[in-house]
């Protein structure tokens, strides 16, 4: 018989434990690369915002607004609005990380304007990953409590879960390609200096890993959750 507690347990240290200490390092490696670049200037003194701006130009992309958000690394695109929100730290600083930030998210507007397909891949998952996520988990659990004749809760529950670990693995491209998309530009444009481009290389790249790192997490925990149904029925 198998004896386990939903939380804390040896599945838990088998399957999650290699992931978060991973997700852990990528994280650090991500705040270290950003402090280290952002106090470095560019040498054509261009913000994050003008960054992002050149970008869209560079692209033929047109219409897209670029605002400033409160925060530290909050920045994102939004396809809904089709804006470009950039932190604090990006939107009006001149530093090499700043530009390397601002250029990956205008990188992804360009990808909404272009009808890059994995990005609308990504967009048509984004509500059923919502809702797997969540739901997901309050039928794992629940099915844990019944009798095992309730077991279609668990699979029902970890079906649910596939859909939110579909999208981690669906955002991998998107990523990736906003930062070629970004790299691409600085570099064939000469926007920043080469020993400027190697530090925004490294900024971006150690984000990329952060979602690797994430794929893994989900996959990991979503066989984590198929071994303790399939436990669950012995």
């Amino acid at each position: 018989m198998y004896h386990y507690f939903y939380g804390i347990d040896w599945t838990y240290i088998v399957f999650m434990l290699p992931c978060l200490i991973l997700s852990l390092i990528c994280q650090v490696k991500v705040n270290s690369n950003f402090s280290k670049y952002s106090n470095v200037r560019n040498m054509r003194g261009m913000t994050g915002a003008q960054a992002a701006e050149y970008v869209l130009n560079h692209y033929g992309v047109h219409g897209v607004r670029i605002e400033q958000v409160v925060g530290n690394l909050t920045d994102h695109f939004d396809p809904r609005t089709n804006v470009i929100r950039l932190s604090d730290s990006v939107y009006n600083v001149a530093s090499v990380a700043a530009v390397g930030v601002a250029c990956h998210e205008a990188g992804h507007a360009v990808q909404h304007a272009t009808g890059y397909v994995p990005n609308k891949i990504r967009g048509a998952i984004v509500p059923i990953a919502r809702v797997g996520s969540s739901l997901g988990w309050i039928l794992f659990l629940v099915g844990l409590f019944l009798p095992t004749q309730f077991s279609f809760c668990l699979w029902l529950g970890i079906i649910f879960f596939s859909a939110s670990v579909l999208f981690t693995f669906v955002t991998l491209p998107v990523e990736f390609d906003a930062s070629r998309r970004a790299l691409k530009c600085i570099r064939d444009t000469n926007l920043l200096y080469p020993e400027e481009y190697e530090g925004t290389k490294k900024v971006l790249q150690a984000a990329a890993m952060t979602y690797v790192a994430s794929a893994a997490t989900a996959l990991l925990q979503l066989l984590r959750l198929i071994f303790i149904a399939n436990n669950r029925r012995r």
